[in-house]
């Protein structure tokens, strides 16, 4: 029988939520690399440049599986994540609970490589289940909680054989022809979800990682395990990233959609630095970029998931928690233009978005980086207040509805100098256009 589908109503529940904290994090915040892609032989020449040869490779590889046994993130403070995803206006954390390196940070019984096997330092720790102190927090913080979980696992010796070594990402053998091995394999992968989904809370979305591992060659039975798991977690929404079936959402990495979809329930992934996992002399970009993507995304219609990795210690790096503050500051500010809305046409306009919720509707105009002074007009294309409207500024000085005037297929609106004199937020301002008990100023 085939698995059952998603909640419409859960679907739309996501789509409110608008902004979430995506957190890749494991034994490699040592290294300061990328998260297990280095161990790939073929993806060498971008994931582990340093490496020619394959004696180097083998090195690398003895060398990052001995990772583990250094991990001891003392600062490790789920709750302190979680206040402060929370004061940024995020609405939802996914949490990398196993990448492709096959390292868990669960207490999964399944396999040593695990955060809780006593050659681990931090297994001493009462925190030392961190997937589970994570959501815990995150929970507590009344945000949503999501497993991410890849589906190949190159530390299993039924993916990749002990003695072999592997070229690519893929298993090293044919799942065809040695069929016992790749059962073992799927029966792994299954039962480390079905601990996830038991054991760890009310659970509300499990990210599937590694599209690759798909049908017909590397079949882990998805109807098996999304059945069983919606049956242990009504609601649960799937994210099988790349992989063509139960991908309940779309999860584009590293980009906004160029248009709006408004057809589809979709979310972008991207990193605050340049990479995913920690690394001490990544580049961040600047709290106005981050701010105007969440915004291009909410007005095509999608959900950010922005990520940071934390550092060995457990810290989040200090310019992802200024970043994170600073989206506090706007959100404090203009939060009802971004959860709970829909788009709103034209949805993207130059240097404006628009988002709507019922019948208010929301212009955003994008300050250009060198500027955030507001002038005295501006003209909002695209839309035209009714005769019932009124048009204001989110977080201006004084209540008083703005003047405006037909201006081509927009309006032209004046921002007075008691309200440009002192600015309610920095990077982007909303104008708000709502019915209204009086008729809002026109100035014809």
């Amino acid at each position: 029988m085939p698995a059952p589908g998603p909640d419409p109503k859960r679907l739309a529940w996501f789509q409110d939520l608008k902004f979430g904290f995506f957190v890749h994090w494991g034994p490699y915040a040592q290294k300061g690399c990328l998260e297990s892609w280095p161990l790939v032989w073929k993806d060498r020449s971008w994931s582990n440049p340093g490496v020619e040869t394959r004696e180097q490779m083998e090195a690398f590889r003895r060398e990052y599986a001995a990772l583990p046994k250094t991990f001891n993130p003392v600062k490790f403070d789920p709750s302190a994540w979680a206040r402060l995803a929370k004061m940024a206006g995020m609405k939802y954390v996914v949490f990398t609970t196993k990448h492709h390196d096959g390292f868990s940070m669960f207490n999964t019984r399944l396999s040593e490589n695990r955060i809780t096997h006593p050659s681990v330092p931090f297994s001493k720790s009462p925190r030392a289940n961190i997937a589970k102190a994570v959501f815990d927090a995150f929970r507590a913080e009344d945000l949503a909680v999501g497993a991410y979980f890849s589906k190949p696992d190159w530390s299993h010796p039924a993916y990749w054989e002990p003695g072999k070594f592997a070229e690519d990402r893929n298993p090293t053998y044919d799942t065809a022809a040695e069929p016992a091995k790749w059962a073992r394999y799927r029966e792994f992968v299954q039962g480390q979800i079905r601990e996830l989904m038991t054991g760890y809370g009310k659970i509300d979305m499990l990210w599937l990682d590694g599209g690759w591992v798909r049908p017909p060659k590397q079949d882990i039975g998805l109807d098996r395990i999304v059945t069983e798991a919606r049956a242990k977690q009504p609601g649960l929404l799937v994210a099988n990233r790349t992989g063509k079936e139960f991908e309940d959402y779309l999860t584009p990495e590293q980009k906004v959609l160029q248009q709006a979809d408004v057809e589809h329930v979709w979310e972008s992934c991207m990193t605050m630095g340049t990479k995913w996992a920690y690394d001490p002399k990544d580049t961040y970009k600047s709290a106005r970029v981050l701010l105007h993507t969440l915004i291009d995304v909410v007005a095509k219609g999608g959900n950010l998931l922005l990520n940071a990795g934390p550092a060995p210690d457990g810290s989040l790096p200090a310019e992802a928690a200024a970043r994170m503050e600073e989206f506090g500051e706007w959100m404090s500010v203009n939060f009802e233009s971004i959860h709970g809305t829909r788009p709103l046409e034209p949805y993207r306009s130059g240097e404006w978005a628009f988002t709507r919720r019922g019948t208010t509707k929301y212009a955003i105009w994008m300050a250009p980086e060198g500027g955030d002074a507001v002038p005295a007009t501006l003209r909002i294309p695209g839309i035209r207040p009714g005769e019932d409207e009124r048009v204001s500024f989110l977080g201006a000085r004084g209540s008083a509805p703005l003047q405006w005037k037909a201006s081509g297929d927009g309006v032209e609106v004046e921002i007075p100098e008691k309200m440009r004199s002192l600015l309610p937020c920095r990077y982007a301002f909303v104008f708000r256009v709502a019915p209204s008990e009086r008729r809002g100023v026109r100035v014809r």
